[in-house]
C-alpha cells in the first residue's frame, strides 16, 4: 500500500527502506532535500512539502501519513498542518515517543474533521532496518486493521506487534512504560560498572 513518511532521521529513513523492501509505496517527506534524495535514491517518491506529499497520496479517505519526528512541539506543528490538509477516513499515525495524554488532545483535535489517529509506540533503533520494530498500537480497530500492512512489514517475522487498545494513547502509554523499564536497566548497569572499576 502507500504511505506518507515525514520525519527521515535514523529512525524514519530506516523505516521508509524497510516498507519500500517490502513492496510498499512511500512518498517521502524531510525539512532537509538531502534527506528527501537519499531516501528517493532507494526507492521513494519524494516530497518538497507536505502540500505536495498529500497530493501523491490519492483519494481523500484512503491516505495515510506517519510522522517520525521530535515528540512535543515538533509532532503538533505537523498535526495542526495535517488537520487542514487531510479529510475524513484518512489516518494519521504518530510513531514518536508522544506523551500520551498529548496524543489523546490530538486525536480529538483530529476527529473533528474525521480524520483517523493510531499512536505507535515504535522500538528497535537503528537495528530496526535488519530485525524490524516493535511496535505498541493504539486506537481504533478499524484504522489498525487498514494499516495492519504496514505494522506487520515493519515489525520482527517472529513478533513484536501488538494492538494495545482502541483508546488512544494507548500505544504511547505503553512505549512509555517501556522505556522506564529500559532507562533503569541501563541506570543499573553504569552503576555496576562504576562499583567493578
Amino acid at each position: 500500500m502507500r504511505i506518507a513518511m515525514i520525519g527521515l532521521g535514523k529512525m524514519g529513513a530506516n523505516m521508509t527502506e524497510r516498507l519500500l523492501g517490502g513492496g510498499h509505496e512511500v512518498v517521502a517527506y524531510d525539512r532537509s532535500p538531502e534527506a528527501v534524495a537519499a531516501s528517493v535514491a532507494k526507492g521513494a517518491i519524494g516530497a518538497d512539502s507536505l502540500e505536495s506529499m498529500v497530493l501523491s497520496l490519492g483519494a481523500v479517505g484512503q491516505r495515510v501519513v506517519w510522522i517520525m519526528v521530535p515528540a512535543g512541539a515538533p509532532t503538533q506543528s505537523t498535526v495542526d498542518s495535517l488537520e487542514s490538509l487531510l479529510g475524513a477516513g484518512d489516518i494519521v499515525i504518530d510513531g514518536g515517543n508522544s506523551k500520551y495524554l498529548e496524543t489523546q488532545v490530538r486525536a480529538e483535535q483530529l476527529a473533528a474533521k474525521g480524520i483517523l489517529m493510531l499512536d505507535s509506540g515504535t522500538s528497535g533503533g537503528i537495528w530496526g532496518l535488519e530485525n524490524g520494530y516493535c511496535l505498541m498500537i493504539g486506537g481504533p480497530g478499524d484504522a489498525y486493521r487498514r494499516c495492519e500492512p504496514i505494522f506487520t512489514t515493519l515489525a520482527p517475522s517472529t513478533g513484536g506487534l501488538i494492538h494495545v487498545d482502541e483508546a488512544h494513547g494507548s500505544g504511547h502509554f505503553v512505549k512509555m512504560v517501556h522505556n522506564g523499564i529500559e532507562y533503569a536497566m541501563m541506570q543499573s548497569y553504569a552503576e555496576g560498572f562504576e562499583i567493578i572499576e
